[in-house]
């Protein structure tokens, strides 16, 4: 069975990228003092140093193992030859919430790098999906779990 690609922008990429730098060049390498100088401390068995090091060891090299799956697998959205006039991974939208009687602006991006902190969808939600292929001036219907949300495409735009 063929594993699911994983979409990202260049940016979700390059963030991605300085992570597994950072876990395999600076966290291995703290992690390994910290295991030393617990070792040193004598009795392993009620060291709760070594403990917390050894797990924190095993968390970065999960992460690591995490972040190098999803790099074999990529698809990257080049966002300069995104069409701007349908929405798709790669834009960023205006909406008009009707529900709120305000607007929202979203970039639409991949499962991975989704943060709705950061005005971040993912193509996979609810109301990704329903966006994915709309023109401006087209409304969309979604169900989410808060409900039927209803919502009006104001702009398009290749997010540069």
């Amino acid at each position: 069975m063929e594993e699911k690609k994983t979409i990202l922008t260049y940016a979700g990429l390059k963030k991605l990228e300085d992570e597994l730098h950072d876990l395999k060049v600076n966290k291995r390498q703290e992690v390994a003092q910290k295991i030393k100088e617990a070792r040193e401390q004598g009795d392993l068995s009620e060291n709760a140093e070594y403990d917390a090091a050894k797990d924190e060891q095993r968390d970065i090299e999960s992460r690591i193992e995490e972040i190098e799956k999803i790099l074999k697998n990529v698809e990257i959205v080049v966002e300069d030859e995104v069409d701007s006039d349908k929405i798709n991974i790669g834009c960023k939208v205006s909406l008009y919430d009707y529900d709120f009687d305000e607007e929202v602006e979203w970039k639409i991006v991949g499962s991975t790098e989704a943060n709705s902190l950061e005005g971040k969808i993912s193509n996979e939600s609810p109301v990704g999906m329903a966006l994915i292929g709309k023109a401006v001036g087209e409304e969309i219907e979604v169900e989410t779990p808060a409900g039927i949300m209803k919502y009006k495409v104001l702009e398009i735009q290749k997010n540069v």
